[in-house]
């Protein structure tokens, strides 16, 4: 059975989904929270040596940390449209409150500086269109360098992979310092649509691979909803969405660099495909969403 791969039930802390420390994923940066919130309650998060998005996955909420209000309308799901989001720094007492109920994700980085809390509203979020024909995928860049710059170690960002398409494609690596990458630890955090392509069960599936060029990493897993993957080293891609069923995942990204960097190097058995895109059309099903909704 492999480590890497996280089954929805594994990362379990009551009657939340996920519980993901880096002491638990076996490395010192990267971790991921998915909180759930019943209507009109409150929950108490204390982000101790780690920095942390609020991201929310269905419906909305609010976050006080320590007297900063931020207002998260949120979305109905991931699949439905590009939400708003907040930042909260470490060595804070966040509380989550909400009066319909929701789900929020809380990607996290262990990190040094001491930020203040801040909010992200969902029309400043860049909603790229990458690669083309059948590698056409959706990348919500809400947390990354060259868009959000008030973080320490933390990066993020979302990924709509239409049905049938494929994503992380070219494989690509990014575990040490070189003039082409810097070294990061990757969580992958999956939601595949049903279909109705909005809403999401454990019906569908996709496809991950991750492995390193001397085979000392081969992974290929079915991922399905609420999986987790992590990714320590090597090459990673693609994630493929089965006919049929949409995918979604949150790549949380963080590592030792001064500066925090998404930089990487293509397998190079493989980059020549991105020189491919260029006489390719792309999906016309992407983008998927924006913050005003379903396209």
């Amino acid at each position: 059975m492999s480590t890497l791969h996280r089954p929805l039930g594994t990362l379990t802390d009551g009657a939340d989904p996920v519980l993901l420390t880096p002491d638990e994923a076996g490395w010192s940066y990267t971790g991921l929270r998915v909180l759930r919130l019943a209507p009109g309650t409150s929950r108490v998060v204390r982000t101790g040596e780690s920095e942390a998005f609020v991201l929310p996955l269905a419906g909305g909420c609010t976050v006080d940390a320590e007297g900063e209000l931020l207002t998260l309308r949120g979305r109905r799901t991931v699949f439905s449209k590009v939400t708003d989001f907040g930042y909260v720094p470490r060595d804070t007492e966040i509380t989550l409150s909400s009066a319909a109920g929701c789900e929020v994700a809380l990607p996290m980085a262990r990190c040094s500086r001491r930020l203040e809390p801040r909010y992200g509203p969902a029309g400043d979020i860049p909603v790229e269109v990458r690669g083309a024909g059948q590698a056409t995928r959706q990348v919500t860049n809400f947390g990354v360098p060259g868009v959000w710059e008030h973080a320490d170690k933390l990066n993020a960002c979302e990924l709509i992979t239409p049905a049938g398409n494929w994503s992380s494609y070219p494989p690509h690596k990014h575990d040490e310092a070189s003039e082409c990458e810097v070294v990061n630890e990757e969580i992958y955090y999956f939601r595949i649509a049903g279909r109705d392509g909005v809403g999401h069960d454990r019906e569908g599936f996709g496809l991950h691979r991750t492995y390193t060029a001397d085979g000392g990493l081969n992974e290929d897993v079915a991922v399905r909803d609420g999986d987790v993957f992590l990714v320590p080293r090597g090459y990673h891609g693609p994630c493929v969405a089965a006919p049929g069923y949409p995918m979604y995942y949150l790549n949380v990204l963080a590592g030792p660099a001064e500066e925090r960097s998404m930089a990487f190097c293509d397998d190079p058995a493989h980059g020549w495909i991105r020189d491919t895109w260029a006489d390719l059309p792309t999906d016309p099903r992407c983008p998927v969403t924006t913050a005003e909704g379903r396209r």
